[in-house]
């Protein structure tokens, strides 16, 4: 088996590293784009060599969208912005917080979810981008709120088999999705609690402060998400979400990971509400379950297990479509841990990092 592709967004930078979990040796390249906030980033295996993207911010220089076409040993980004709002309507980009390629049917489409709330999509291959704008003038757009990391775009989910259907996540805007390529976009939050509104305004159409939606690509209809005090579960498309916490230390979290071979086995990293965003007991402990959301174990074996208070962001848990897959988390503290079995075991891949934003990982073809 060859290296996996291990892809670190940081708060001053990207790392690429190349290993495989279980083996305990990771090589890992120096800091690239430095002090450049990554964000997003994205993988498009579709791709050969596959193309990496890094959604940066620069202090001097603002936000863009940068790429990398041999495996990250050097990174570009056209002379022209590659995302950027229309003059007219009147936004700017602040970053980039999402890199999604498309379906396999549509080879040169890669989706970017951005700050302000917006989706922007690309028909060759992610150098230049274009504004969904049926999502951007919809009448709910001026009365979303940005949530506490600010108004971000940050879950792109297109449909596996119909290339007209999709599915985002804001914060604190909710789920939405589209049926008809973009051209129009319904709300898909019937279940998901607002707790911070009054009890009889609990559950609103839209508004609410979700953090990560994830699927697993051969059931797509199958949804989970974890919220801002929440986890859920949802069988037919976000129609109708169920809450899927009990077992759980804490309902409050980032990020949530489908396995890529077990559609019903899910990991997230819970946290001690958004007043704290430590881990419960101060203790890392990712959380599975094996049966969809009906129960949870906490996978701890190779975790700091006292005194411990990194927290792990939305986009910086993720898995590779190995035939063993390996799962990759990388925290707040400048920590990233892989597993090769399933969750069962960690292993320190790198430390004393910049705090960790994202983590991206590419299996072998």
């Amino acid at each position: 088996m060859s290296d996996v592709i291990l892809v670190i967004g940081t708060r001053k930078g990207v790392v690429v590293g190349r290993g495989r979990p279980g083996h305990g040796v990771w090589d890992l390249q120096p800091l690239q784009l430095v002090m450049s906030a990554v964000y997003g980033l994205g993988v498009d295996p579709r791709r050969t060599p596959p193309r990496l993207f890094a959604g940066a911010v620069s202090d001097l220089w603002g936000p863009s969208l940068m790429h990398s076409d041999d495996l990250g040993r050097s990174w570009s980004e056209p002379k022209v912005a590659p995302v950027a709002f229309p003059k007219e309507s009147g936004a700017a980009l602040v970053r980039v917080w999402q890199v999604q390629p498309g379906p396999a049917s549509a080879p040169d489409v890669v989706y970017a979810g951005v700050e302000p709330h917006a989706l922007f999509r690309s028909e060759d291959g992610g150098t230049t981008f274009s504004l969904v704008a049926g999502l951007f003038d919809h009448p709910h757009r001026p009365k979303w709120e940005p949530g506490n990391g600010g108004a971000c775009l940050h879950t792109v989910l297109p449909h596996p088999t119909d290339p007209k259907r999709a599915l985002v996540a804001l914060s604190a805007g909710g789920v939405y999705r589209t049926a008809d390529g973009g051209r129009t976009w319904e709300p898909a939050n019937n279940g998901i609690q607002a707790y911070w509104l009054p009890e009889e305004q609990r559950f609103p159409p839209f508004g609410q402060c979700v953090h990560k939606v994830a699927c697993h690509p051969g059931r797509p209809e199958t949804l989970f998400a974890q919220n801002h005090f929440g986890v859920y579960r949802s069988d037919d498309y976000g129609s109708r979400w169920e809450a899927i916490e009990t077992g759980l230390p804490a309902t409050f979290g980032f990020p949530i990971v489908v396995h890529p071979k077990e559609p019903d086995t899910v990991y997230v990293f819970p946290l001690s509400a958004d007043s704290e965003r430590l881990p419960p007991d101060r203790r890392c402990r990712v959380y599975r379950s094996r049966d969809g959301g009906r129960s949870w174990e906490p996978l701890t074996r190779g975790l700091p297990q006292a005194g411990y208070h990194g927290a792990v962001l939305r986009d910086a848990f993720c898995v590779d479509t190995a035939d063993s897959p390996g799962l990759y988390f990388g925290t707040r503290a400048g920590e990233v841990y892989a597993s090769g079995d399933g969750g069962d075991s960690w292993e320190l891949v790198a430390q004393h990092l910049p705090d960790v934003l994202a983590v991206r990982a590419l299996a072998p073809a």
